[in-house]
């Protein structure tokens, strides 16, 4: 039984079966804990935009089933891991499901990225950041403003300035 106190981490190359065992988890949490059920109290980070929403979606899917009284190969899974039968995780899924349509921005399966986000925005002031930064996802234009940075700093004159300045940008460009 998981132990929703603890973080889990799954590792595995593709087609392993990581998605199932992350969303048997995130499931198995919340069927195990709804009676004083906070959701919102679960986090599942994943890397890319794609795996987190395919994740919401076989949630959201599988407790649709759930709750409508099908069978799957992930119940069989859940009756034989939680030891609740299929009607308690029928009437479990049912109440999961009105609780997360009630607050569907705390179902928190996001990317690294956005969470990442989220915590720097949360502390923003006290890193001394303007409360509207944004994230630069421009290599390139990042780049570029690293070099000149740089080179500022170096103190070299105008022609170096240039010379190098094409060098790393020719560089930047070969990427």
């Amino acid at each position: 039984m998981s132990n929703p106190a603890t973080f889990q981490v799954y590792a595995a190359s593709a087609g392993s079966g990581k998605t199932f065992t992350l969303v048997k988890e995130y499931l198995h949490i919340l069927l195990l804990n709804p009676d004083n059920f906070h959701f919102q109290k679960v986090l599942a980070i994943t890397f890319t935009n794609k795996a987190a929403t395919e994740m919401k979606d076989r949630v959201l899917s599988n407790l649709q089933h759930f709750a409508r009284g099908h069978s799957t190969d992930m119940l069989q899974v859940l009756i034989q891991d939680t030891e609740l039968d299929a009607v308690a995780i029928q009437k479990k899924s049912y109440q999961i499901i009105e609780a997360i349509l009630r607050d569907y921005s705390g179902f928190n399966i996001t990317t690294i990225d956005s969470f990442t986000h989220r915590i720097v925005r949360s502390f923003a002031y006290d890193f001394g950041l303007s409360m509207d930064f944004d994230v630069e996802l421009d290599t390139n234009k990042l780049l570029n403003e690293a070099v000149d940075a740089v080179i500022a700093q170096i103190g070299i004159d105008q022609r170096t300035y240039q010379s190098t300045r094409s060098f790393f940008s020719s560089k930047i460009r070969s990427r």
